[in-house]
Parts: structure tokens; C-alpha cells; sequence
């Protein structure tokens, strides 16, 4: 009997536990009061438990009609949700968002981003990743994510389509302890040189033989912007890192800003562009993320 449970009947239960009375709960439902009191009392029969307790003037859930109203109301939100899903798929909603963004774009609005497509598009799964140079692009010519959020990649591979989002600040720091850090005066891009540059790294092999603002003769290859950030802090060399990233750091007196001389690259806007195939661009949800992250700069 248990197995010809059906949906109304659950909904109906809800209602008169929510309502606290089958009167109340048939108005709720636009049905008559006895329609209500026969669709639970054949509840009961089905399951074999009282649910409420009718010997007062109001009826009262029981002991077990107040344990079994917790999964009644789970079994309604995820019928509720199934049919939500089912709508959107046949309106070309993504299932799942898949989307991989450069690690030098800000956290925060990122997070605030995201906060708010939770909320916009409660059915559609998210699966975000974080890379930097090649290894952001990759994923999207290989169709494993949707859409990117490039900007440490300047030159898109054919096929892709790109829309600008926001430029990121950019800025060459030292520690205080570098010897960099004491000069007063604009540096000359010879001296700066000299000293051991700190590099970010490509995990894919998309930008073999190619370099990004490398200057120095000797470098250290980092595939980790927090190994990178930590690295410049404990005076180890110098780098370029987002001023969002790095301003607590200034403030605090762990990080110096470098002006360099006769170098265009510091300080400098890093533009951030949302990028996809053309043959595959994003449903919705994708595009509703791209508008929302185009926002953000203007606000």
C-alpha cells in the first residue's frame, strides 16, 4: 500500500500540519474539508501510523505524524526540484556550468559573482577551477569547461571568442628586505634585470616558447600564484601581482611597490575577457554570468 503514495497526498499532510487545521488547509488547497479529512485519513491507512490526533477541537500531528513531516516536506522540495530541472533543460538551461578563471582575478567579485547565480540558477551545478596563462585556455578548446575568465593568456587560439570583462591592476613588488626596496628614484630596467625575477608558470604547453613579461636574466618558475606572492614576500626575488592581492601587504609594510623606469608593463591594467568556442557558446546560465561579471567593473 505504501508504494501508491502519491504527491497530493504528501502535499495535503503538509498543508494541514502548516494550515493547523483541515479546515484551514482545504481553503489553502481550494478543496471541501471532507475531500481533505478522506485524503489523510487514506494516508494513515496507507502507512499504518495516525498522523494526527483528533480527539480536540483542532487536530494535532502525533508523536510519529511530526516525525514523518520532515520527510514528507524533503520528498516535496525534491519533486519540486526535479520538476524545476526538468523545465529548465527544455528552455536550454546548462545542467552544469563549467568554468575555469585566471588566478589573478579578484576573489571578491568572483564570489559575489557566483553568490548571485546560486541564487538565479538554484538547478544549474557549478564546477569551477583556477589556472593561469595556457592552462586556463586549454580546458575550453578540449570542451571540458564551458567558458574561461582569461587574462594572464594575452593571444587567444583561433576558434575562441572573447568579450571583456574588467582590467585588473597590476603592480612589480619586493620586500622590504630586497635591495630593490631602498631606491628612491625611478629604477633603471637594467638593474631591475639583475636581480632574480620571480615567474609565473604554464601548467599546459600552450605557451611553449613563448614569454610574459619576463626580463631578468635569472628567473624562478612558480606554477603557484600563493607560492609566488609568499616567495616576493620572504625577499627572494621580485614580481608582478595584482594590487588586490598584494595592497594588505603594502599597507602593512611586508611588500614595496616598484616604479620602474622606461618599462610600460608596471603599473598596468592585466584586461580580464570571458572567453568560449564559437562553435559552443554559453546556454543562459553562461551568458547571465558573463553579464553579471561585466557589471562588476562598471559598479
Amino acid at each position: 500500500m505504501i508504494d501508491n503514495l502519491s504527491l497530493d497526498q504528501i502535499r495535503t499532510f503538509i498543508a494541514a500540519a502548516d494550515a493547523g487545521s483541515f479546515s484551514a488547509a482545504a481553503k489553502e488547497l481550494g478543496r471541501s474539508q471532507s475531500v481533505v479529512s478522506q485524503t489523510l485519513a487514506n494516508l494513515e491507512g496507507q502507512l499504518g501510523i495516525v498522523l494526527f490526533d483528533r480527539s480536540t477541537r483542532k487536530p494535532k500531528l502525533t508523536l510519529q505524524g511530526n516525525v514523518l513531516l520532515s520527510d514528507a516536506r524533503l520528498i516535496a522540495e525534491k519533486i519540486d526540484s526535479l520538476k524545476a530541472r526538468a523545465r529548465d533543460l527544455s528552455e536550454g538551461l546548462e545542467a552544469e556550468l563549467s568554468v575555469v578563471v585566471d588566478v589573478m582575478f579578484p576573489q571578491s567579485l568572483l564570489t559575489d559573482a557566483i553568490a548571485c547565480f546560486s541564487r538565479e540558477f538554484p538547478s544549474v551545478s557549478l564546477r569551477l577551477g583556477v589556472e593561469a596563462l595556457g592552462a586556463v585556455v586549454a580546458p575550453i578548446l578540449a570542451g571540458t569547461s564551458a567558458m574561461g575568465i582569461v587574462g594572464t593568456f594575452p593571444a587567444l587560439p583561433a576558434g575562441l571568442a572573447a568579450e571583456r570583462l574588467l582590467g585588473v591592476p597590476m603592480q612589480i613588488y619586493v620586500a622590504p628586505s630586497h635591495p630593490l626596496a631602498s631606491r628612491q628614484s625611478l629604477i633603471p630596467k637594467t638593474l631591475l634585470q639583475a636581480h632574480l625575477q620571480l615567474v609565473l608558470t604554464d601548467r599546459s604547453e600552450l605557451s611553449s616558447g613563448r614569454e610574459f613579461g619576463v626580463v631578468a636574466a635569472k628567473t624562478w618558475r612558480l606554477a603557484d600564484l600563493g607560492a609566488k606572492h609568499a616567495f616576493i614576500r620572504e625577499g627572494l626575488g621580485w614580481g608582478s601581482l595584482p594590487r588586490h592581492l598584494a595592497q594588505d601587504d603594502v599597507e602593512r609594510g611586508r611588500l614595496v611597490a616598484l616604479e620602474i623606469e622606461d618599462y610600460p608593463i608596471t603599473p598596468f591594467v592585466m584586461p580580464m575577457f570571458a572567453a568560449y568556442r564559437m562553435s559552443a557558446p554559453p546556454g543562459p546560465a553562461g551568458q547571465w554570468l558573463i553579464r553579471r561579471l561585466k557589471e562588476t567593473e562598471a559598479g
